[in-house]
């Protein structure tokens, strides 16, 4: 671009740019008046002096958030899980006997923790295996058990999701943030219509396996968490990233006590 182009475009003030914190003369165009989806749906720019450094950069094993910038510290997680992708975290939860390999029946135990009960947690072991357990298979052959190698978890990735995962199961804060600027106006929480305007919003064209994929991980978590106010907290959905939230909720339920801590931290 020449320098006399360049110089217009940082000096334009577009009315509905995003101003870098640290260059006042310099505009972000991040919207236009002729695209109304560029306007309705606003990209996370972080605050001035925030602590989320670099929210574009994947994390390979931490799973930050603008409140929450060093991830999940509850019960040391984040230093435990350091040798797990976030979403081999994610996962970790259903792997009952920390071979990393999740067989249906371990996937149905985990659901059933998780207060889904018996019905549901069959349907969801179903599904899971029925679609994962060849993408993660670690040779040629599918597995006439249906097993899931965590290994190869980064190969489950679909269309249709919020990209909060990249394609190597690596956790990218910029995409998580976006959720709730994109589809909840910048609240801590996401209501259910708001959920179901963010699968809407995140489907490609011609991807049914990831519209289906995306409605039943999305459905799960309101299913789980179960908020009685009807919002989805950030944070909870943060720990359901990283599968932290699974751990405290099935310890909750075995306790006979509420199964969402939407006022903890995690």
């Amino acid at each position: 671009m020449p320098v006399a182009t360049a110089n217009i475009t940082e000096k334009m003030g577009h009315t509905n740019g995003t101003t870098n914190g640290d260059m006042s003369d310099y505009v972000i165009p991040s919207s236009i008046p002729e695209e109304p989806v560029t306007i309705k749906r606003k990209p996370y720019v972080p605050p001035k002096g925030s602590k989320l450094l670099n929210p574009g950069t994947a994390r390979a094993n931490l799973a930050p958030s603008e409140e929450m910038p060093h991830g999940t510290l509850k019960n040391n997680w984040a230093a435990k899980h350091s040798h797990q992708s976030v979403l081999q975290q994610h996962v970790d939860f259903f792997d009952q006997d920390r071979d990393g390999v999740i067989w249906p029946s371990d996937t149905y135990i985990g659901f059933y923790r998780l207060g889904f009960g018996v019905i549901l947690s069959l349907i969801a072991a179903f599904i899971i295996h029925i679609n994962f357990s060849y993408p993660t298979a670690t040779g040629w052959l599918p597995d006439p058990l249906f097993r899931i190698n965590m290994v190869n978890m980064h190969r489950t990735k679909h269309g249709g999701d919020t990209g909060t995962y990249d394609n190597e199961g690596r956790f990218v804060p910029q995409k998580f943030e976006e959720i709730f600027t994109k589809y909840a106006e910048g609240k801590g929480y996401l209501t259910f219509w708001e959920g179901v305007d963010m699968l809407r919003g995140q489907r490609n064209v011609s991807d049914p396996i990831g519209w289906g994929g995306a409605v039943f991980e999305w459905g799960a978590t309101w299913l789980m968490l179960w908020p009685e106010d009807g919002k989805m907290m950030k944070d909870d959905i943060r720990a359901t990233f990283d599968g932290s939230i699974f751990y405290v909720i099935a310890e909750r339920r075995a306790k006979g006590l509420r199964s969402t801590p939407t006022s903890k931290k995690f």
